[in-house]
């Protein structure tokens, strides 16, 4: 048994996938494999929101690959949650990295590889989630993630696509040029995916920095809706639609009660408008000649800010009960 036969165990009866990956009478039997890891490419936790979603709308979803987490995890760099209970521990939330098989609204199934990064191990699982590729005849991988930016809410959301072939992608990106960026367990399997011959795409969302540590609905659901299109998939948003507007009113009613903050706000969206306004020359989505507000002075704004709204006694809790 080869050592990526330990790391994942893959069902070996699902007769839902037998055919994709083939074109049978004329059909195009493709299969989408849509990829979330929760951990470094997740502010706001825009992606593994996303990924939450898409499980919700399946709720006769099933696990057909599990990986061997034990194998991946740094226990002591992300350690598990449980509960204490007066005199004894339980409900360890122990850690999953599983493949599930859903299905689209229009009946189309795919698969949503989800749970956290690997800590290490990354040349094995690229090459463990191979076998799941090959086994179930997936066309197309489609990884989501996002990163914190220096981009004010108040403008859309912006998305950098990305892909191992150039047919694949779907949008142009923002970036021109050459960045050097920490890498990430995703962006190494689609670099292997591409040279073992197999498609992969994605899309990273860019967070305002200054909600990272909030989850951002607003984020998943501009994820999901570039999903729609680089996976050929449909997702009904309605739900998550009415959790980011939610999460807007309270965004606005804090900004509304507070100058400091709707300053710093304010800063940004010129920055914003001002690259907009010249976008043909840069290789940053920051204007070149506005001040841009400090890490500290975002942190120091707005940690009240997210304590307000994520505590017991955030503002309007009363209304929206």
């Amino acid at each position: 048994m080869s050592k990526e036969s330990r790391l994942v165990h893959i069902v070996d009866d699902v007769p839902e996938l037998d055919v994709h990956g083939e074109s049978v009478d004329g059909l195009d039997r493709s299969l989408t494999l849509v990829l979330v890891l929760d951990g470094f490419l997740d502010a706001g936790s825009a992606a593994a929101r996303a990924a939450q979603h898409l499980v919700d709308l399946s709720p006769d979803s099933r696990v057909v690959a599990t990986f061997d987490v034990d194998e991946l995890h740094d226990y002591r760099a992300r350690r598990p949650a449980m509960s204490f209970v007066r005199d004894h521990y339980e409900g360890y939330d122990a850690p999953r990295l599983v493949v599930r098989l859903l299905t689209d609204t229009g009946g189309t199934p795919y698969l949503l590889l989800h749970g956290p990064e690997p800590d290490n191990r990354w040349e094995a699982f690229a090459r463990a989630v191979r076998r799941v590729v090959e086994r179930f005849g997936v066309t197309r991988v489609v990884s989501l993630g996002s990163v914190p930016m220096a981009v004010p809410h108040t403008r859309p959301i912006a998305i950098t696509p990305h892909a191992n072939r150039s047919a694949l992608l779907t949008a142009e990106s923002p970036w021109r040029g050459e960045l050097r960026i920490p890498s990430s367990a995703q962006a190494l399997l689609e670099v292997r995916l591409g040279e073992w011959g197999h498609d992969a795409l994605g899309y990273v969302a860019h967070i305002p920095h200054y909600l990272a540590q909030l989850e951002y609905p607003r984020a998943s659901t501009a994820l999901l809706e570039h999903l729609e299109i680089g996976g050929h998939l449909t997702v009904d948003l309605s739900g998550l639609r009415a959790e980011a507007e939610d999460r807007e009113v309270e965004i606005a009613r804090y900004l509304s009660s507070n100058e400091e903050v709707s300053a710093v706000v304010a800063a940004l969206e010129q920055q914003y408008d001002a690259f907009e306004r010249a976008e043909e020359s840069g290789s940053s989505l920051l204007a070149q000649d506005q001040p841009l507000p400090t890490g500290e002075e975002i942190g120091q704004q707005f940690e009240q800010f997210l304590a307000g709204l994520d505590g017991p006694d955030a503002d309007g809790e009363e209304d929206r009960a």
